[in-house]
């Protein structure tokens, strides 16, 4: 027997409105019962499946119910190129296309993105009147399946345009100097999906399944140059930074709450209610189980990590605002920049200093330490 979305049966008895009748508890009670009731000769195996284990009843997960769990995680490099070859077993692929290299551009992505990937390969070499589907078509069903659709028919602003070609290549430069990034592979200022209008796409070199504190605070910076840039450049900042603010902040909060990565030790101040759950622990697991000044305390420590990053942000910008420039400039005139046309770019706008190998990232992080150091030393102070 297979029951799928068992967690609109088996969520956790109790949560329903006091006084109320809720159908639903008196289902999971009977489903209960007749588990325990089927004898060992019966033949009859009960498997589930569910997208949110955290909300089902503690009495679902116990030994002789549902007591052994199997993750059907994100699938790998070769778990991806494996699908793929399910997939494009009935499209034409030409002879360039390497499964193996497009399992690698997709990380993150599971079985109904990749389906829906060479879906989008196959119909973008239709329309171009291909007879195969090329490795082109591919890196642009990455595009579209990730950032959504191209929206040449909307036309910008002179201003807009050159306010977003600012944010976008600031983000791109940032993470091109500092160390502990995500390559970039395409820097655009098409507007893409519904409210995209400009975008820096990442690629991770491999599948990654732990991240450094290092590698959250550079992330965290990337994030904060878009908005960084417009305030260096043009004195004010513009909505278009919601997204960049809200992600980047959520990573901080993680880091002091989640990873204990931040000045109030190594506490994890979020109660998981996966844990409390499946742990068999209370049905109604507290929210928070800090003091409100702890919780000052967080938010002021959030605070702290945001503002050290945009600090060490704009020295980077402003070390390298010509570069800044000449990568803006580019993607006015081109919309699109790839990685070797950054790297070309950025190189021939750098102080010479900044172009040794292997000392780019580590300059220019050890100047923007000692001066977000320098800060916070006289804050303290009083200064």
């Amino acid at each position: 027997m297979f029951i799928d979305e068992l967690d609109a049966l088996g969520k956790t008895r109790g949560m329903s409105v006091v006084g109320g009748h809720d159908e639903r508890e008196q289902t999971l009670n009977a489903l209960l019962v007749e588990m325990d009731g089927f004898s060992s000769n019966s033949g009859v195996i009960v498997m589930a499946a569910t997208n949110r284990p955290e909300t089902l009843d503690p009495a679902l997960l116990r030994p002789g119910r549902f007591d052994r769990h199997v993750l059907v995680d994100r699938p790998d490099v070769k778990g991806r190129e494996q699908i793929l070859k399910v997939h494009v077993a009935k499209v034409k692929l030409d002879e360039s296309v390497s499964l193996e290299a497009v399992a690698r551009i997709t990380s993150g992505f599971v079985g109904a993105d990749l389906a829906n990937l060479v879906n989008e390969a196959a119909l973008l070499a239709a329309r171009k009147a291909k007879p195969a589907v090329t490795m082109d078509e591919f890196n642009e069903g990455v595009e579209r399946v990730t950032a959504g659709l191209e929206k040449k028919q909307r036309v910008m602003h002179v201003d807009e345009k050159q306010r977003v070609a600012y944010h976008e290549s600031a983000h791109a430069l940032v993470a091109y100097s500092l160390p502990n990034t995500d390559p970039v592979h395409k820097v655009s200022i098409i507007p893409r999906g519904l409210a995209a209008l400009g975008y820096t796409m990442q690629r991770p070199e491999g599948d990654r399944y732990l991240m450094t504190q290092s590698e959250l605070e550079s992330r965290v910076q990337v994030l904060l140059a878009g908005t960084a840039a417009e305030e260096i450049i043009f004195g004010d900042v513009s909505t278009g930074a919601q997204n960049d603010l809200e992600r980047a902040t959520e990573l901080a909060r993680s880091m002091v709450m989640d990873y204990g990565m931040s000045r109030l030790g190594k506490v994890n101040f979020r109660e998981s209610r996966r844990a409390a759950f499946l742990a068999g622990g209370d049905e109604f697991p507290r929210e928070r189980s800090h003091s409100e000044r702890t919780s000052r305390e967080i938010d002021e420590e959030i605070a702290r990590i945001v503002d050290q990053s945009l600090r060490r942000v704009r020295d980077i910008l402003q070390t390298r605002r010509k570069a800044l420039v000449a990568l803006a400039d580019r993607l006015i005139e081109k919309e699109v920049i790839d990685t070797e046309e950054l790297r070309t770019t950025v190189e021939a706008n750098s102080p010479s200093a900044l172009l040794v190998p292997g000392t780019a990232d580590a300059t220019l992080r050890r100047t923007t330490d000692e001066k977000a150091a320098s800060a916070e030393g006289k804050i303290a102070e009083g200064g």
